[in-house]
């Protein structure tokens, strides 16, 4: 696993075949099935988890006990890296969605990989700083906009297929999730989902497919919120 977790995941995939080999020696490969968590908040580890295969999801928990989803890393991404870079103990959770293949990297194996190649420690800034901010623009929608356009913003987001100026999503995660992602009860997403429906913007299908009827209208939404 480690040979194609390395040589695949953009942060390695720019090294020689030579340096990869190199880098599969620090790399620990780790398996998670679904449910299983990768590390919890307050959790005595300093490592950087490269995400192969498999979804991860990374969660807060509120005062309450209900979780806060931050975000879901696919493969490529990579989580724990505030650990490895700060010192400090993670205050958020990771744990898998499906079954995962990741590649573990130790605090010090990281450091002495990133003086060796410090192109590797470039790439994880800007994948750090991409991240930072798609944060920025979430938390933007969140306090400026309604349960509608928020959903309206997400769904334009997801990867899709159009066809005869129809486009086809799926939701990538149970309604629940997508309502903590967007901050809102998995009831208001509900009413939210039927009201776009209403207005002929979208077609809700079955399982968690979802048609986009009125691209331009569904735009509009977000930009007038």
């Amino acid at each position: 696993m480690a040979d194609s977790c390395v040589s695949r995941v953009p942060v390695f995939a720019s090294l020689s075949a030579q340096d990869q080999q190199r880098v599969e020696g620090l790399a620990r490969p780790t398996h998670l099935k679904a449910g299983e968590t990768a590390y919890g908040a307050d959790d005595d580890v300093s490592q950087l988890m490269v995400l192969h295969t498999g979804r991860l999801k990374i969660f807060r928990l509120s005062a309450d006990g209900s979780e806060q989803l931050i975000r879901v890393l696919g493969p490529g991404d990579f989580t724990g890296e505030t650990s490895v870079f700060t010192g400090q103990r993670p205050d958020d959770y990771a744990t898998a969605l499906e079954e995962c293949q990741l590649c573990t990297f130790r605090h010090d194996d990281l450091e002495g990989l990133i003086r060796t190649h410090p192109e590797i420690g470039l790439k994880l800034l800007a994948r750090v700083s991409t991240r930072l901010s798609d944060t920025e623009h979430r938390l933007n929608s969140l306090t400026s906009r309604d349960v509608e356009s928020r959903l309206a913003d997400y769904l334009l987001g997801l990867p899709s297929t159009w066809r005869g100026g129809v486009g086809m999503v799926s939701l990538p995660l149970a309604k629940k999730d997508v309502a903590s992602l967007l901050d809102t009860t998995p009831e208001s997403l509900s009413r939210a989902l039927r009201s776009l429906a209403g207005q002929g913007l979208i077609v809700i299908g079955a399982g968690r497919s979802v048609s986009i009827t009125q691209s331009d209208r569904l735009q509009q939404l977000v930009d007038e919120a």
